[in-house]
């Protein structure tokens, strides 16, 4: 019999779902207090969910949980249900939570702060919630669905739907704050990446191919402190089998591999990518 998979221990799952609440207070904070009381919007379900509240009147609690339902049911069979149950707490949570700050007086009314401070405090709380395994927008999971079936990428559906939910934000909001809506959405991807990486977005692998590989992998770990990953390949010329170092590091040490490593071996060739995230092991405590 294959292994069973652990349950997430109730603790932790607390945790998370609290996690997740801080997540959909941010959003609302950011929403009611930055966003919407100077016209301006975010993409996808939030956006549509505030432009409909500006054209009808409905409540953008019920406008949000109503748009996005559609994409979690989509999402119940392709993505799984702890992932939906996750995404439906989170938007239940900011649907309730919006309406609730609508007797909090916004914070400020300059077009230009709204946006840089409603972006990174939105970007922050939708952030922490997909780091939490859950969603506060159902177009990532129409991007996936259809992402499948159709030869383009996620990103690109999704930039595709956001170009349409901004243009009609120029026609109904005044293109001066479908412009501040394009930066928002900017700013807000850009603190949504920082949080869901666990603000590890200076990690970085090195790769380093050398005749010299026992001296410069020793050099490594009793220099640098960092433990190191043996590869096996072969040479593309002569097909000579290599041994391949492979090292995770930050932004900060890369001067000092270089050194280390062409100091052992003047010949050794190096390739240094950006790593995504980087858990587990030692990494965290090597830091330095």
């Amino acid at each position: 019999m294959g292994k069973q998979h652990r349950k997430e221990n109730f603790p932790r799952l607390i945790a998370r779902y609290f996690m997740m609440l801080i997540g959909a207070l941010l959003a609302a904070i950011s929403l009611e207090l930055f966003l919407v009381p100077n016209s301006i919007i975010d993409g996808g379900v939030i956006g549509i969910s505030l432009i409909t509240n500006h054209l009808t009147g409905l409540n953008f609690g019920i406008l949000i949980l109503l748009f996005n339902i559609p994409f979690l049911f989509a999402g119940y069979r392709h993505i799984g249900k702890n992932f939906v149950f996750s995404s439906l707490f989170s938007i239940i949570a900011l649907a309730l939570i919006e309406p609730a700050l609508h007797a909090i007086p916004p914070v400020t009314d300059e077009p230009l702060l709204s946006t840089v401070f409603g972006g990174i405090i939105l970007g922050t709380g939708v952030g922490i919630v997909i780091r939490n395994a859950g969603a506060l927008d159902g177009t990532d999971i129409l991007g996936i669905l259809l992402s499948k079936k159709f030869p383009f990428s996620v990103g690109e559906f999704i930039m595709f739907f956001n170009l349409f939910i901004f243009g009609w934000a120029g026609f109904v909001l005044g293109w001066d704050q479908a412009m501040l809506s394009i930066i928002t959405y900017f700013i807000a991807s850009k603190a949504i990446d920082i949080v869901g990486q666990g603000f590890t977005g200076d990690t970085k692998a090195a790769i380093i191919v050398s005749d010299e590989h026992e001296e410069v992998g020793e050099a490594i770990q009793h220099r640098l402190g960092r433990m190191i990953t043996k590869l096996y390949g072969k040479g593309g010329y002569i097909e000579n089998d290599k041994e391949v170092i492979f090292v995770v590091l930050t932004r900060l040490e890369i001067a000092k591999l270089k050194s280390i490593v062409h100091e052992t071996d003047p010949k050794a060739f190096i390739t240094i990518v950006d790593a995504q995230e980087a858990h587990g092991g030692k990494f965290k405590s090597a830091i330095h």
